[in-house]
This record gives C-alpha cells, structure tokens and sequence, in this order.
C-alpha cells in the first residue's frame, strides 16, 4: 500500500466516524496537512502514518518533535488562509496503520504546544 492508498483507508475510516472532509494534502511553504476535517465543531487536523513494522517505533513513533512543529506551522498558516476556521476548537490526530492495513487512531495525539 502506498502513501495516497493509506490517507485514502484513513480518510474513509474518519468518515465511517462521521467525520467531514476539508482538505486533503493541503500544502504551504512551511509543509503539507495530510487530512483537514471537521468533527461537529472541532477542527482536526490529521497526520497519516504508514509504517510496515513496528521497528524503530513504528508509524505513531514517527511523529517526532520536528514533524510536530511542521504540523503545527502548516495548520497556522491554514487557520489564516482559512479564517472562518479560526475559532474552532482544534485538535490533532495521528492514523497509523500497519503493514497489514489496521488502523490505530490516536485522537488528540499531541498538542500545539508540544
């Protein structure tokens, strides 16, 4: 499974959950967004992470501090490219799945201040 496969398993998962899309691979000069969604009133921003093996953490374990940042950067300049989104709640989301496609959802995986 490729990356655009992964982000397509976990953006049909999310909407499973009732879920609603915004933005898929919404880019910017500071990064990419893999998933904008909305759910109810919350704004979240989802990071896919495919990984094959568990080795070296993994795909939740490849969220380090640096790719945090990046996310973080990219969702503030989205926040002000799209500002009716502005005083959203907002929460971050990691979907990792694993060489056999399941898929482990970690709402509110980190925070912008992390």
């Amino acid at each position: 499974m490729n990356g655009a496969e992964a982000e397509d398993r976990a953006l049909q998962h999310l909407q499973r959950h009732g879920l609603q899309a915004l933005a898929r691979n919404w880019r910017c000069r500071g990064g990419e967004l893999d998933l904008v969604l909305r759910d109810g009133t919350t704004l979240v921003i989802a990071e896919v992470r495919q990984r094959s093996s568990a080795a070296y953490g993994g795909a939740l374990g490849s969220i380090d501090a640096r790719k945090r940042e990046r996310i973080v950067r990219a969702t503030q300049l989205y926040l002000a490219e799209h500002p009716q989104h502005a005083d959203a709640p907002l929460r971050f989301d990691v979907l990792a799945l694993d060489g056999a496609g399941r898929i482990d959802w970690l709402k509110a995986a980190f925070d912008a201040d992390d």
